[in-house]
This record gives structure tokens, C-alpha cells and sequence, in this order.
């Protein structure tokens, strides 16, 4: 095809690939298309979409000709399209020269993208936008052909050994022309400083890229990782985005708003309201989401750590160093950094409290640790012992002390509140304390906090440099500051570019934190006894079904009130496996924070002693009041997961308990009546037959009498001469309702049946067999003496 012909078929081309913005159009579906059920659509669409494919061989085409295609802001982050749409331009370079005015106003707008961003915009926003799109059978995020395309232009435009290939065309793109100048009727504030790209001077004004093909290289890479942060990591509110500008920024940004208010809408208040409305968006992020984002944070510490290693001569080292190796130097601070941490936070505080919050701890827990993705060789060993963290992360740890420090806090917080006898929650708690009881790294932490909190200095420079520290969402190739070397001020920076100069500290190793642990601690050992208690009861319960059980309900069965837990249903296996995940993990949280050996022994004695004499759980946490006992934060949490419960029974007559689900209400109520009416006509004869001395007294007591409940319950459904008589032995027939003992007895009659026994005899041989079973109960039995009844 022609060029102009293309040109029209591209944005076409593109939506019908990745689906249109507004999610009607879903496209090929490339997150649900996986190689084990469409091998053909899967291998065809990789390799069409390949970075060496047909596809950006068209983009590369079109790249030459230097077309240019619209893209609406309206779809674009939130916070980003209310600046925007305010005017005042974000501070992203990717958003640089490219916003287009219609000439009707501020609505509309779009931005004038080249084919490369349009096709990658479309590309990252396909993730975001297809969140409801037909799912016909379970689709593993980690094999769609989605993911395996984001690992693929990572590993083409990030690559970690050599450097970007170059575009797979005889006439590799074009050059990248000047910014096409705004009308200037139209004011446009920037939220951050103006940065000057390196990148502009490499290539603006040649005649072809061909003459510096590192620019290409460099360009692609980082517009590639701009569009890919800034579509899957830019959303969160109006309060988080402005404490990520400095204060002289905020100042600039509010004069700016209000002068435009007061032009075009009249009130300032008015137009404050409306920005407070445009930023607060509901983000709501999928695991597969979350997954495609840890993928991004384990090549860019791949990418990262592939630096060469720096010369001696400084000197030689800025005529030498690429522009590559410079891009990997600063790649995780200056783009990732500001925007993960806000969007873990996000997700730390909004997520809910299931198991899919493993996704988020894990993309937590790669980014925590750079040094996996090192290529270093382990020394080979017969037994893998954890490897002590180098002191050359110590910057990074530093530079990154909120990533450690205030997001542990945050996950405690989430610990206290989930279900600690899950295994798959005794499994997140085990993996956090396994990453950070490495060795040398909670003394690292320890590290950085002290040097944050050391007092600072009052220099100006320095107070000044503070704030004209390049903002870490802005292009790589801006202007840099004089290099900061003292530690304790690298550290200041970090933690209040991210949270404001007002932000008070909360020490990880402090009194506080300390406290969470110690009541995450005791937790641990709840849960345990309580995993413990749910086994016994299980192993118990099996024990218990022997032949005879099985055709009798027993009391338990009937006034019973435990109440089941998942590890129920999952097997001895997974109580073992939780057991063993939550002892690790408080051995783990005692070596991370000291804790004293005595009182975790005191504190699991204390659980220990949870169970009375009767093997049942104490009370959960209550305190008396007037009115009886009132339930403590603790108490209701014990209750809510578990922990500990009230032993609720039935209090009243076994035979006016409500019709149970096992049971056939017919049956129930006709059995009721039979038993009522022959209590009624043999009440006297039982009450002999239950005083004698003799084996007869002994079996009529023990079948016909129950002492437990024969001091709580003084009426009885016995009515004789119109008065309510005290509840005395009497015959029960309600046990043959239930649908076990009729199933048992069609089975009984069916086997009978086959021997050629009728009706009569099979009847006469259950009633034998029932009174053997009687007589045996009573001879194992103890026996109630008559002052008891």
C-alpha cells in the first residue's frame, strides 16, 4: 500500500488490534488469547505484533513520514487529563508539544501523538480499558499473549546486555521534527520545572536519525517506559498528587488557577470544586494488572544493575558512558520510584482482604529486592543458606526508606485484620518476614532511618537543592543538579518528595511499630492454637464415625456449636503447612526486631492456656459491665476470625429444637406426636422402671433420661391432667426423621431383601439388633444413681 493509504488504515488497524478506548470494541483480546487453547491465533498475533513484525515495520514507515495521530486526553489518566483540560501542563516531557486546542474551547482535547506512542499508547492502555471483556474459561495472566508481548518490547527497548536493535527497515524512521508551536492565544502553565531533553538536542534538528542512530535508540526506550508508568502506575487523588509538587510549584499552579477561574467561570470557588472532582478517580486494579506491573519493576531492576561498571577517571567516564548506560543509571528513581510508591500505597489501603493480595505483596517484595536480579553467580552449595544482603545496596535501600519502612507498617496493618489459620494468609505473613529478616538488611533500614532523623543543618544551598531536585516522573535527559553526597540529605530528599515537607515520621524499629509486631506476634500463636484445635477436632470427628454412629445422631450432632473453617475442607496437609508458615514467620519477626525470647514464651503460654479443662476455647476478650458482658475491639475481633467463640447450645427440650436441614419435617411432627402420646400413657411405668437398682434401672436410665439438661429445663411437651409436669424419662423418636437413618433402613431392608427375608423378620431383626446395641451402651456406660435424677 501507499503511504497516504496506510496513513488512513493505521488508527483502524490499531483499534481493531488492541479495542477501542471506551471498551465496546474489545479487538483481539490478546489478555485472554493463550497458547494452550488457540496455539494458532497465539503464534500468528505474536508474531505479527513482534517488535521486528509486520506491524512495527509499519510504524517505522509511517515514523518516517512523520504523521502524526490523535489521541484523546479524555482517556488519559485522571490526574493528568484535569491538568490538562486546567491547562497547565503536566510535568511528563512525554506530554510535551503535543497537546492540540480546538478552537471551540477546552473540551476535546487531544494529543498529537507519532505512530510510535500512538500504537504503544493504545498498546498500555489496553490493560485498563478491557477490564470487562468475555472470559470463557480460566485464563492464566502470566501466559496470555498480552504479557508475553510487554516482556518482549521490554527485553527489545530495555535490553540488558548489548543495545536496542534498530528498527527492522531499510529506512529505520524518520527524523523527529520540531515541536509544532502552540497558539499562542492559549496560556499554558507547567506543574514542574521546564526541562531541556537531551534527547531534543540529539535529534531535533537533523535531517535523519540516521546520523545519530543512540538517539533513536534512547528515544524509543524511554518513550516506551514513560508510556507504560504513566498508563498503569498515574492514577490516584487530587491530595496525593499535589504533595508530589514542591511549594513554590503549588504557588505558581494556585495563582495560575485562580486568574483562570475568575476569567472564565467567575469564582474561584467554583473552579477549585470542579479540579477537586476531576482528580479523585476510582482506580481499581486488577491482579492482572498488578502482575503486568511487577513484570515492569523485575526488568527494570535487570536493566538496571546490567550498568557497566564505572571507570576510575571520572573524567573518561562522561566522554565514554552511552546514553544507554546513563538511561540505566537513573532509570528506577527518576521514573518508577514516585508513582510505584503511590500506587502500592493505593493498593495497600484499598485492596481487600482476600487472598489476590499476594499479587501486590510479591510486585511489593521484587522491587524490595534489587539484588535478585543482579547478575551475580551464587557460589554453589549443598545447602542454600540465605545469602546477607551487600553493603553496596545501602544507597538504594536509603534512597527507597519508605518502600521498606512505611509500606511494612501498612502491611501489619492488614495482618492484624485478615485470618491468620488461612494457610494462603499464613503464607503472605511468612514471605514478608522471610524478606526482610535477610541478613544485614533490617540493620540497612535501621540505617537509613538514622540518618533521616539525624537534625539537619541549616545551609542555604542546600535548602535550596531540596527543591530543585528534578521531580522523578520528568524525562531523564533534564538538566541535572550538583551531585548530593551526603547520605543523611539524599534521604531527606526521598522521603519528602513523596510525602511532603509537614510528614511525620513513624520509625520502623520504634515504639510503635514495635507494638504492631508484638500484637502481630501474639496473633500468630492464636492462630496456631486454633489450627491446632480445628486438627484435633477433625481427627476426633473421624475417629467418632464408627458403623453404629452412623445410624444414631448423637447429642453433640444435635446441640453442637462449632462452627467450621476453611482448613476443614483443605486437609491435615495445609493445617501442617500453616503451622509450619506461621512458626517461620514469628522466628523471622523475632530476629528482625530483637524480640525478648521470655516474652514471647510467656505470650504463647498465655495462648496455651487458651483451652479449660474440657479441651473448649476460653470466652473471647470482654469486659462486665452492668448489663452483662460487653465485647472488646479484641473480643470482636477474636470472634470475627475465629479465634475464639461463645459456646452457644441449646438450652431448651432436645424435642422442640427447630426442624434441622438433615431432617424431614413431616416426619418430624408425627414422630412428635407418637412420642407425646406414649410418654403420656407410660410415664408412670418409666418412672419405675428408671428408679430400680438392678441392669434393668441402669439401661432405662441411660436411654431414657439425659442429667445434663434435667436441672435446666422444668417444663416438658408431657401434659397429663392440664399441669406441666418436671421433664422425667420418656421415650424419643425424632432421630429416625433424619434422612441417615431412613436411608439407612431402605439399605437394611434392600440387603434383607436379597436373603429373601420379609418385611416382618428384617423389622424384628433391626429391633434385636438395636437392643444388643442398647445393652452393650449400658454395660460401657457408668450408670446414673437415683439421687442424680
Amino acid at each position: 500500500f501507499s503511504l497516504k493509504e496506510l496513513h488512513g488504515i493505521f488508527p483502524w488497524l490499531v483499534e481493531s488490534i488492541f479495542g477501542s478506548l471506551d471498551g465496546i470494541i474489545v479487538g483481539w483480546n490478546l489478555r485472554c488469547l493463550q497458547g494452550r487453547t488457540n496455539p494458532t491465533e497465539y503464534s500468528v498475533a505474536l508474531d505479527f505484533l513482534d517488535p521486528s513484525g509486520p506491524m512495527m515495520k509499519l510504524v517505522y514507515k509511517l515514523q518516517a513520514e512523520e504523521y502524526r495521530y490523535d489521541f484523546p486526553v479524555s482517556y488519559l489518566p485522571g490526574p493528568v487529563k484535569a491538568s490538562i483540560q486546567e491547562q497547565v501542563l503536566p510535568e511528563c516531557s512525554l506530554y510535551h508539544n503535543k497537546v492540540q486546542f480546538p478552537s471551540s474551547g477546552g473540551l476535546g482535547l487531544n494529543l498529537a501523538l507519532n505512530p510510535f506512542e500512538y500504537y504503544m499508547f493504545y498498546f498500555a492502555i489496553s490493560l485498563i480499558t478491557q477490564k470487562n471483556s468475555p472470559v470463557t474459561h480460566h485464563v492464566s495472566p502470566s501466559n496470555s499473549a498480552y504479557f508475553i508481548l510487554v516482556d518482549t518490547y521490554l527485553k527489545c527497548f530495555l535490553p540488558t546486555e548489548g543495545s536496542v536493535l534498530p528498527p527492522p527497515s531499510s529506512n529505520p524512521g524518520g527524523a523527529i521534527p520540531s515541536p509544532t508551536p502552540r497558539s499562542p492565544a492559549v496560556p499554558f502553565t507547567s506543574y514542574g520545572m521546564h526541562h531541556t531533553s537531551l534527547l531534543k538536542r540529539h535529534i531535533a534538528h537533523q535531517p535523519s536519525v540516521n546520523a545519530d542512530p543512540a538517539s533513536q535508540e534512547i528515544w524509543r526506550s524511554e518513550t516506551l517506559l514513560q508510556i507504560f508508568v504513566e498508563m498503569w502506575l498515574h492514577h490516584y487523588s487530587l491530595e496525593m498528587y499535589q504533595k508530589m509538587q514542591s511549594p513554590h510549584v503549588k504557588l505558581e499552579v494556585l495563582h495560575y488557577r485562580l486568574s483562570i477561574s475568575s476569567k472564565h467561570h467567575g469564582s474561584p470557588a467554583q473552579s477549585s470544586y470542579q479540579a477537586l472532582h476531576a482528580y479523585q478517580e476510582s482506580f481499581k486494579p486488577t491482579e492482572e494488572h498488578v502482575l503486568v506491573v511487577r513484570l515492569l519493576v523485575k526488568h527494570l531492576h535487570a536493566f538496571s544493575n546490567s550498568l557497566k561498571p564505572e571507570p576510575l577517571s571520572p573524567s573518561t567516564h562522561s566522554h565514554t558512558a552511552s546514553p544507554l548506560e546513563e538511561f540505566k543509571r537513573v532509570v528506577i528513581p527518576r521514573f518508577v520510584q514516585e508513582k510505584l510508591y503511590i500506587f502500592l500505597q493505593h493498593c495497600f489501603g484499598h485492596w481487600p482482604l482476600d487472598a489476590s493480595f499476594r499479587a501486590v505483596l510479591e510486585m511489593w517484595l521484587s522491587y524490595l529486592q534489587p539484588w535478585r536480579y543482579a547478575p551475580e553467580k551464587l557460589p554453589q552449595s549443598a545447602e542454600p543458606l540465605p545469602r546477607s544482603v551487600s553493603e553496596k545496596w545501602a544507597a538504594f535501600i536509603q534512597e527507597n526508606l519508605l518502600m521498606y519502612t512505611k509500606l511494612f507498617v501498612g502491611f501489619l496493618n492488614r495482618a492484624l485484620r485478615t485470618d491468620l489459620v488461612s494457610p494462603k494468609n499464613a503464607l503472605m505473613v511468612f514471605r514478608v518476614a522471610k524478606v526482610f529478616a535477610q541478613p544485614n538488611l533490617a540493620e540497612m533500614i535501621l540505617k537509613g532511618e538514622q540518618l533521616f532523623l539525624e537534625p539537619e543543618l541549616v545551609i542555604p544551598h542546600r535548602q535550596h537543592r531540596l527543591f530543585m531536585t528534578p521531580t522523578l516522573g520528568g524525562s531523564f535527559f533534564s538538566s541535572w543538579p550538583p551531585t548530593i553526597t551526603d547520605a543523611s540529605f539524599k534521604v531527606k530528599s526521598h522521603v519528602y518528595s513523596l510525602e511532603g515537607q509537614d510528614f511525620q515520621y513513624k520509625q520502623m524499629f520504634g515504639t510503635e511499630v514495635r507494638n504492631l509486631v508484638l500484637k502481630l506476634a501474639q496473633l500468630i500463636c492464636q492462630a496456631q492454637q486454633t489450627a491446632k484445635s480445628i486438627s484435633d477436632h477433625s481427627a476426633e470427628t473421624m475417629a467418632s464415625q464408627s458403623f453404629f454412629s452412623w445410624f444414631r445422631f448423637t447429642p453433640s450432632e444435635m446441640n453442637g456449636s462449632y462452627t467450621g473453617n476453611d482448613l476443614d475442607e483443605i486437609g491435615q496437609d495445609s493445617i501442617k503447612k500453616t503451622d509450619e508458615y506461621l512458626e517461620k514467620a514469628l522466628e523471622y519477626l523475632c530476629q528482625i526486631f530483637k524480640l525478648n525470647e521470655a516474652q514471647l514464651t510467656q505470650m504463647m503460654m498465655k495462648c496455651g492456656t487458651a483451652q479449660d479443662e474440657n479441651g473448649k476455647k476460653q470466652l473471647p476478650d470482654c469486659i462486665e459491665s452492668e448489663d452483662g458482658l460487653i465485647l472488646t475491639p479484641l473480643g470482636r475481633y477474636q470472634i470475627i476470625n475465629g479465634l475464639r467463640r461463645f459456646e452457644v447450645q441449646y438450652q431448651g427440650d432436645t424435642e422442640l429444637q427447630p426442624i434441622r436441614s438433615y431432617e424431614n419435617a413431616t416426619l418430624v411432627r408425627l414422630l412428635f406426636r407418637l412420642s407425646s402420646v406414649l410418654n403420656e400413657r407410660f410415664a408412670d411405668q418409666m418412672d419405675v422402671l428408671c428408679s430400680r437398682q438392678d441392669f434393668v434401672g441402669r439401661l432405662c436410665r441411660y436411654h431414657l433420661t439425659n442429667p445434663h439438661l434435667i436441672q435446666k429445663i422444668r417444663y416438658s411437651p408431657v401434659v397429663k391432667d392440664g399441669t406441666s409436669q418436671n421433664w422425667g424419662p420418656r421415650i424419643s423418636l425424632r432421630f429416625l426423621a433424619s434422612y441417615r437413618t431412613l436411608i439407612s433402613l431402605l439399605m437394611i431392608y434392600f440387603i434383607a431383601s436379597w436373603f429373601y427375608i420379609g418385611p416382618v423378620g428384617c423389622t424384628f431383626i433391626i429391633l434385636i439388633g438395636y437392643f444388643l446395641y442398647a445393652v452393650i451402651m449400658t454395660f460401657f456406660s457408668e450408670g446414673w444413681k437415683p439421687h442424680e435424677h
